[in-house]
């Protein structure tokens, strides 16, 4: 499994201490930066993580900003993410098994390391549901396709 892994200042801390979480697990992490906490914008990071997610580049995405807000917004606008930003364990394995998130969002400035590192093994260890589920996530998928700018 590949994941990208992106982060603006505020989440870089959080970003960087989840590489070797994510390593120890036999994860490839794709480190789209930042690569310091030198102020940067965060959508700059959300679109590289999440052109990689969409164009199979990597098999998922987390990204993380200092609460996940604005880098979460930003990464939903790219056509075939799912972002979901989190705060629980209940929630990163709903938006796997509900909404099959395909880009995990954290607050860099809200969470620990070590509840960061159980929210993302929350939704590593999920599975999508499917069935009414996926009626739903092609619902969004359609809304998508309507409301695309040209």
């Amino acid at each position: 499994m590949k994941i990208a892994l992106g982060s603006d200042h505020g989440g870089y801390s959080l970003k960087q201490s989840l590489i070797p979480f994510l390593q120890g697990k036999d994860i490839e992490v794709a480190d789209a930066g930042t690569n310091s906490e030198d102020s940067v914008d965060y959508p700059d990071f959300a679109e590289r993580v999440a052109l990689l997610v969409a164009h199979g580049e990597a098999d998922a995405g987390i990204l993380v900003c200092g609460t996940g807000i604005g880098i979460s917004i930003a990464a939903n606008k790219v056509p075939g993410i799912r972002a979901a930003l989190v705060t629980d364990a209940f929630m990163a394995r709903m938006a796997k098994e509900h909404n099959n998130a395909n880009v995990l969002v954290l607050g860099g400035r809200v969470i620990d390391e070590t509840t960061a590192q159980e929210l993302v093994a929350a939704w590593l260890d999920a599975s999508f549901e499917g069935g009414r589920h996926q009626k739903r996530l092609d619902k969004i998928a359609h809304l998508e396709q309507k409301y695309r700018c040209s």
